[in-house]
């Protein structure tokens, strides 16, 4: 599936499984991420050098990162600066990636753009509520992403634009979680799977770790 890979905060639980399983297959990955290289994904001049230093072309971009904050149980729990925060890292910072990631995507053989959304960003899967910050950014996520997929359908036509959900990961970012988690091998294995298995038709779509549609 894919040649060369550039993988977004390949140090991170989830990324440096990504990374990993990549390098198993024989793909020749290239990372950045803020804690090796200063690479901050909430700071569009940062994002521009640091994509503006690689010459690419790349068949798959993968934007590993996230952040879930303090998960709000109620709306008396919710507060403008951490939903800011929320929005910057898991929305912002995605697209902007996108948008100075373009030039690196090659345009006349298969691609694959993809980022780490989550199910409780999908609106027509909440049925628990809370988590608002955490949710709202990750529904902006895929929206940023699914308008992107149709502009670079027109330039990219080979290119695949996925958001995917994980599923329950084991890894500092769910230390307190109760319920059962996967490895991020295990992880990362049926998330290549999954975006490998996809088509220009499927561009845009929002899938979790089995392949399954998650509803908007």
């Amino acid at each position: 599936m894919t040649d060369q890979a550039l993988v977004i905060g390949d140090t991170g639980g989830i990324g440096a499984a990504i990374r990993s399983e990549l390098e198993a297959r024989g793909v020749v990955v290239t990372g950045l991420s803020r804690s090796r290289d200063g690479f901050d994904i909430c700071d569009e001049d940062s994002i521009a050098a640091g994509l503006a230093a690689l010459s690419g072309p790349f068949d798959l971009v993968f934007v590993a990162s996230g952040q879930l904050g303090t998960p709000e149980k109620t709306l008396a729990q919710l507060g403008a600066q951490d939903m800011m925060a929320q929005f910057r890292v898991n929305a912002m910072g995605p697209a902007l990636v996108l948008k100075h990631a373009r030039r690196l995507l090659p345009r006349d053989q298969p691609a694959r753009f993809a980022v780490l959304s989550a199910r409780v960003g999908s609106i027509g899967d909440n049925r628990l509520g809370g988590w608002y910050s955490y949710r709202t950014s990750k529904a902006a996520l895929n929206q940023l992403i699914h308008g992107a997929s149709v502009e670079l359908a027109r330039s990219h036509p080979q290119l695949v634009v996925a958001c995917l959900h994980p599923g329950t990961v084991d890894t500092p970012f769910t230390a307190n979680f109760p319920r059962d988690k996967l490895a991020p091998a295990e992880a990362a294995r049926r998330l290549i799977d999954v975006l490998g298995g996809l088509s220009p038709t499927q561009t845009g779509g929002f899938f979790d770790y089995a392949g399954k549609e998650i509803p908007w």
